[in-house]
């Protein structure tokens, strides 16, 4: 890995374990209640070095991993946490080479864990109604990924009927799901894997209500990610004093043919204590 280069996102990492996300620019300085730190002292250093300000104080330059930059990046919308990011690519099976509908992009979060989850082989598709969130998200993408030629921004509204068929991931963060299932979700293939990201229980049931009232879906699953992060230090082994606790809902589903009839099925499970049957 080269060294930083002008016009690079970089990480400052003080003593007491704050952050702080800068764009180096030659000639520049960056100023904090630590001292300044001159950009080209960062400039050519390779990642991991420290360096002092001008009052002493030492900072460790590194390059933001992606939940760092998510974190630190400009925000219209507020932004997918990383957690929720996290188990939305591993329960929606979002994988390299899928073709991925999202909506809406808002500051960019989620769009950037898609592609980066589909890769250069996969692609995504986003619907946006707000041209400053789209401009935003973009912006965001190139900061991070650089240029995307994979991604594809639309304004316009993912409640009606979309252009795009055969999609192999639909990913919503929008506030009435349920609205996309007949339009937006006419474009997904059968054994596709639908995601929703929502933020209170209320909108959940009426997305699950409605999932469940369509025979065109099934295995229809609603959670959330609680993270609660340690104190390791000497002696001191503790839970943290604050969590990431609620942020949002996870809500999947998978699409199947509808079926020309209803399937049985049994009043419960047999489960392993139960006695055979004869």
């Amino acid at each position: 890995m080269t060294g930083f280069e002008p016009g690079e996102r970089v990480l400052l990492l003080d003593d007491r374990g704050r952050r702080y996300l800068i764009t180096l620019q030659q000639g520049q300085s960056y100023h904090f209640h630590r001292g300044i730190v001159a950009h080209d002292l960062l400039i050519g250093q390779p990642e991991g070095v420290t360096v002092r300000t001008t009052s002493g104080a030492a900072v460790i330059a590194l390059r933001p991993t992606f939940a760092e930059f998510v974190l630190k990046m400009k925000r219209g919308a507020q932004v997918v946490y990383p957690k929720d990011l996290a188990m939305i690519l591993l329960h929606g099976d979002v994988y390299p080479g899928a073709n991925v509908l999202e909506a809406g992009a808002g500051s960019g979060a989620l769009t950037m864990a898609l592609l980066r989850a589909v890769g250069p082989e996969g692609r995504v598709v986003t619907y946006e109604l707000r041209e400053d969130f789209a401009a935003l998200a973009r912006a965001n993408v190139e900061a991070f990924l650089g240029k995307a030629e994979n991604l594809e921004i639309k304004m316009g509204s993912v409640y009606e009927p979309v252009e795009e068929t055969d999609i192999d991931r639909i990913v919503l963060d929008v506030p009435e799901p349920w609205r996309a299932l007949e339009g937006a979700g006419a474009a997904l293939r059968p054994g596709g894997v639908f995601v929703a990201y929502l933020p209170t229980v209320l909108q959940v049931h009426s997305l699950v209500e409605a999932l469940h009232g369509d025979p065109s879906w099934t295995l229809v699953s609603s959670f959330e990610a609680l993270v609660r992060p340690w104190h390791v230090e000497g002696r001191s082994v503790r839970p943290e004093h604050r969590m990431v606790a609620h942020t949002g809902f996870i809500t999947t589903a998978r699409k199947i043919l509808a079926p020309k009839f209803l399937p049985g099925r049994a009043d419960r499970p047999i489960m392993p204590e139960d006695p055979p049957i004869l």
